[in-house]
């Protein structure tokens, strides 16, 4: 299976400096990120930051760290990334914005299936991302997506592994078909898979009707990545999202994302290399859609 693009403390009210390499920011209040239970009955915040491109050199590093910084004064306290991201550097950056921040955010990362196919270098995936974010624990490990690997039971059984002793508190899996999740629950321990990621905004409405119901019907809920779409479509420009945006005072960003978190079951994870950004979606955690506005994306936006 070929990847797409890509394959957010709750406490946090004051700004923090983070040294030298980062400016000092405004100050920030922090928005309430209202917590989603997950299928192992722990806790995740409803809002959080994905770092697909960060560190790759598309944005200067201090401003990047600086938007993270930002995001987690806001109250987005769950940060996603990925050992494919940046190869490493991801990591890397959010390792030094938490102890610049001394923030300790909910942290998300993944491996990839080329390292998942025996359970020795899927130890050693999690303890190479573990030190790029100087971290002894992850809250949250993810397969990124199952590739060729025909067999999930050495994935469950060394993530169980990596669980009991410490090294992450919950895995789950992303980019995984309604027959890929199926092979998972089959395997023993498989249904204690806390969250799939996946592709969803108003412009890629794809798992509805299908992954989505199968995911509620299993009581496990879903993150969602690209919320404000993935480029190949100028969402934010839509005419009805704007006007939607301009009724509640808010960013076109802001009711895309506040959109996919409308039915207290997603996470959602935008992306943004800007603290600008961060403040933007961030308003998304305020919003409340009504059945009017509700009605008029699901006609601009149908499934």
């Amino acid at each position: 299976m070929d990847i797409t693009r890509r394959q957010f403390a709750i406490a946090c009210g004051a700004a923090f400096m983070l040294g030298p390499t980062i400016s000092a920011r405004t100050q920030a209040t922090a928005i309430k990120n209202p917590p989603i239970r997950l299928k192992t009955g722990r806790m995740i915040p409803t809002l959080g930051m994905g770092t697909w491109t960060l560190a790759a050199g598309q944005r200067p590093l201090e401003q990047e760290e600086e938007a993270l910084a930002t995001g987690l004064d806001l109250g987005m306290n769950l940060i996603d990334t990925a050992e494919l991201y940046s190869s490493g550097k991801a990591e890397e950056m959010v390792g030094r914005v938490i102890k610049k921040t001394g923030t300790k955010p909910y942290i998300v990362s993944k491996v990839m299936p080329s390292h998942a196919t025996k359970a020795e270098d899927i130890r050693n995936a999690c303890k190479n991302s573990l030190q790029r974010l100087g971290l002894k624990q992850m809250d949250l490990y993810l397969l990124h997506w199952r590739g060729g690997i025909s067999n999930l039971k050495t994935v469950v059984d060394t993530f169980e592994e990596l669980k009991s002793e410490g090294s992450i508190v919950d895995w789950g899996v992303s980019n995984f078909s309604i027959n890929d999740m199926n092979d998972l629950f089959s395997l023993e321990k498989g249904d204690q898979c806390a969250t799939n990621q996946v592709e969803y905004s108003l412009v890629d409405r794809s798992i509805e009707g299908g992954l989505l119901d199968w995911s509620k019907n299993n009581a496990m809920p879903i993150m969602a990545y690209s919320p404000l779409g993935s480029g190949k479509t100028p969402l934010l420009q839509n005419a009805v999202l704007k006007d939607i945006a301009q009724k509640h005072h808010m960013t076109a960003a802001a009711i895309a994302i506040g959109w996919t978190i409308r039915n207290n079951f997603t996470i959602s994870i935008p992306q943004s290399g800007s603290p600008a950004h961060c403040r933007e979606n961030s308003a998304a955690l305020s919003l409340h859609l009504d059945e009017e506005d509700l009605a008029r994306l699901d006609k601009a936006f149908p499934i």
